[in-house]
């Protein structure tokens, strides 16, 4: 049975899996965007902007705020930290093999140094 949390993750790791929406988060860093501001720089019209910021609101990356006929949105950065912390597991894994492969490496370097060793 899939958690609560594990649902949660596979809904943001869906939404970051297309370079628009990541780019509609990048955008949203530097301060909330109405859907017009958000879709201007997008080759694809009103409607499929709307449908990547709906994929980006059921991940709870973005927010969004009604103004009379203003959608407004903003990014949700817990969403993106509970990812980072999930992927940072991963991170400790690899940087604790990287480095047994450089003590191992250096071990060989050793030898090869050692007088009498034939090359």
């Amino acid at each position: 049975m899939v958690s609560d949390a594990s649902a949660a993750l596979d809904l943001v790791f869906h939404a970051l899996a297309h370079p628009a929406r990541r780019s509609m988060l990048r955008r949203l860093m530097d301060g909330e965007l109405n859907l017009s501001e958000l879709a201007a720089p997008f080759k694809m019209s009103f409607l499929a902007v709307s449908k990547h910021v709906r994929v980006l609101e059921r991940a709870r990356l973005v927010s969004r705020r009604v103004v009379g006929r203003d959608h407004f949105c903003r990014l949700e950065a817990q969403p993106l930290a509970e990812a980072n912390e999930w992927l940072e597991a991963y991170r400790e894994i690899w940087e604790h093999r990287f480095q047994r492969l450089d003590a191992l490496l250096e071990d060989l370097k050793a030898e090869e140094r050692k007088p009498g060793r034939k090359r």
